[in-house]
């Protein structure tokens, strides 16, 4: 049996050897991950962002940079708002989600009712979308679309941007205009309406898995003005307060986009993982969108999210003159502060 002062003096050996290994052990994991070890110390910065619709292709830089921890290397804890029944606009303008997803015309839209935002970064540099009709109705060209009965959401700039694709095609630009109470593509699909607008990297490519043979009418090929679509909003008023916030999470985006631009296959599956389980029925439909939208994010050679000057004027200058865009008391406006639409300030 050991004395006491010999098991007091084994403890003692025992406790300091304990903490040698633990500072041992510990300089060389800081060694090996300083950043981890650094960032579970470091208090990230809660944002917060809206989503226009449920998670699809449109968004995966997004979903990209939350599965890299891109936004977490920023020193940001994002948290992805789910669509509701506000719009992001709504939100974001009201101080309830700092950053969010929204198109040009809803943008300039806000500003004419004193309510705006400001677009960030486009997510898509040119418009992707068009008129579609079944193959097997026999049309194949805008002008055709006279009288037919298109399936639509009751914007205010659905009509003079249809009736200016048919008039470009030298029809009169008239055509009866329904608005729907299901998805545009299925009423396409069940013959419901004769055309219907829809987004090429999800309906169009829906399409194609259906089997459902369309004719599409690209939107800026019959002389409407190009634009970027959809977009990243914020608030004037959390532009001023947030901006570097706003930088870092600029940066973290940035990355996860231009990675989504180079691994198409890879990203869709981090899209796919990062959603809620049953967002996607279709997963396949998940990878042929983001093929088809990977090298369309941006220009070949440019960096993602740059807006133009032109984007910014040219198109809301056309829903001005065709008296689309209204004042909070609804009246058409004509003229709105276009730069004020937009900034690319706070890209990387």
């Amino acid at each position: 049996m050991l004395a006491q002062g010999t098991m007091n003096s084994n403890k003692h050996f025992f406790v300091i050897l304990f903490f040698v290994a633990v500072a041992v052990f510990g300089f060389g994991a800081w060694q090996k991950y300083p950043h981890s070890i650094s960032l579970e110390k470091k208090r990230l910065a809660p944002l917060s962002l809206a989503l226009d619709w449920t998670p699809n292709t449109n968004h995966t830089g997004l979903y990209v940079a939350l599965a890299e921890g891109w936004y977490k290397d920023e020193g940001i804890d994002l948290m992805i708002l789910p669509y509701g029944s506000v719009a992001p606009d709504v939100l974001v303008n009201a101080g309830k989600a700092d950053v969010g997803i929204s198109s040009t015309e809803a943008i300039a839209a806000d500003q004419a009712a004193g309510a705006p935002v400001v677009s960030i970064a486009a997510i898509i540099a040119h418009n992707t979308s068009s008129l579609a009709v079944r193959k097997d109705s026999g049309i194949s060209r805008p002008a055709q679309l006279e009288g037919k009965i298109y399936g639509g959401y009751g914007a205010p700039y659905e009509e003079p941007v249809i009736g200016t694709m048919i008039k470009s095609d030298g029809g009169k630009g008239t055509f009866k205009n329904v608005t729907l109470d299901i998805d545009g593509f299925g009423a396409l699909r069940s013959k419901r309406v004769d055309f219907v607008w829809i987004f090429d990297a999800w309906q169009g490519v829906q399409a194609k898995r259906e089997g459902l043979e369309l004719v599409t009418f690209p939107i800026g090929d019959y002389g409407i003005p190009d634009y970027s679509a959809p977009d990243i909003i914020t608030s004037p008023d959390t532009l001023v307060k947030k901006k570097e916030l706003l930088k870092k999470f600029m940066a973290a985006t940035a990355r996860g986009y231009e990675y989504a631009r180079a691994h198409p296959k890879e990203a869709a599956q981090m899209l796919i993982d990062q959603a809620l389980p049953g967002t996607f029925p279709d997963v396949g439909l998940v990878f042929d969108s983001q093929e088809y939208l990977s090298p369309r994010y941006a220009d070949p050679g440019k960096p993602w999210g740059v807006q133009t000057k032109e984007s910014w004027h040219d198109y809301p200058a056309f829903m001005l003159k065709n008296k689309a865009v209204f004042d909070a008391t609804g009246k058409p406006v004509t003229t709105i502060n276009f730069d004020a639409l937009y900034t690319n300030e706070l890209l990387p």
